[in-house]
């Protein structure tokens, strides 16, 4: 859906899971340094929003990485990050992993490059059988305004979708 027809802030918290229940979960988020102006705004954006629906701050890991391509890095990291569960099982460690990231539209083709190497690393991670959502949070705009916009500024924040979806993901049930 078009960002000019949709607040990225704007959800409906009683289709949200309990908060007793997200609470004991664990998140990541891989954050890029590129624009931070920008990225630190989607980054505390998520963050507020997790905490509003119940994670504790204790539960929220952030990993910074120079760019934007940097992300998928940090988030295969994240993703291959196991703990033991009381089953004796591996199990993941983080219930959702968020990647944040603005790449702005430049003279040359270095924007396409970027934006096709991250989609598609995410979209790798997300294919996989062993399932921990992974959730794109990267703004690919034309301008800085646009990012501006999209970062807290008229269209809201694409770090509170960011965090609805990672909760809301993790949440699925079969």
């Amino acid at each position: 859906m078009a960002t000019q027809y949709h607040n990225l802030s704007n959800y409906d918290p009683d289709l949200m899971p309990e908060k007793d229940i997200v609470a004991t979960q664990k998140y990541a988020i891989a954050v890029a340094e590129w624009n931070p102006d920008i990225t630190e705004a989607l980054l505390n954006g998520t963050v507020n929003t997790l905490i509003v629906n119940g994670v504790t701050t204790n539960n929220i890991t952030i990993v910074h990485v120079p760019g934007t391509f940097e992300l998928t890095f940090a988030a295969k990291r994240m993703y291959e990050d196991y703990t033991i569960n009381e089953k004796n099982e591996k199990a993941h460690k983080y219930a959702a992993i968020i990647v944040l990231g603005c790449v702005v539209q430049g003279e040359t083709p270095h924007f396409n490059y970027v934006c096709q190497a991250v989609t598609a690393g995410v979209t790798e991670l997300n294919t996989r059988p062993d399932g921990c959502p992974v959730i794109f949070g990267v703004l690919t705009t034309n301008t800085l305004q646009q990012a501006k916009d999209r970062s807290g500024g008229i269209h809201g924040n694409k770090g509170d979708e960011a965090a609805i979806s990672a909760i809301k993901m993790a949440n699925i049930i079969w």
